[in-house]
């Protein structure tokens, strides 16, 4: 029972990081395509336009004083699972063509909400697919 409450807090908890983090972005103009995208097992929280740029958002929601930062939070392990996601976000869109870039949104919660957009936040070590490399810009 204790653990599905965690879960549960924890759902609630992401939820409204992203809802904070889709705030924050549209209030700069970007246009939000997709939201919790997901293909198999792997998800994108955000997919937005900034400009002619697709950019691939994760938001990392994490409670003031925690351990580990949201930052901090997106090991390597993480940015190849957002990258296989990406990909077939590319695939399924046929949109290879498309300059790409990997933002993060760190959301802390505590007395209030706090957000921090990190763009660029890690570079494309690989192509995208094979023969599909999707332009990333610096």
């Amino acid at each position: 029972m204790l653990n599905r409450l965690r879960a549960q807090f924890a759902a609630r908890r992401g939820r409204a990081g992203e809802d904070a983090a889709e705030k924050l972005l549209r209030g700069i103009g970007w246009r939000i395509l997709e939201r919790n995208w997901r293909r198999g097992r792997y998800e994108l929280d955000l997919v937005c336009e900034d400009g002619d740029e697709l950019v691939f958002v994760e938001v990392r929601t994490r409670a003031e004083g925690g351990l580990v930062s949201p930052a901090e939070s997106v090991t390597p392990a993480k940015q190849r699972s957002l990258i296989r996601a990406a990909r077939a976000y590319l695939a399924a869109r046929q949109a290879w063509e498309r300059g790409c870039r990997f933002d993060v949104v760190c959301v802390t919660v505590g007395a209030g909400i706090r957000t921090e957009h990190i763009r660029h936040a890690f570079e494309l070590g690989q192509t995208l697919d094979r023969g599909h490399a999707s332009r990333q810009r610096r």
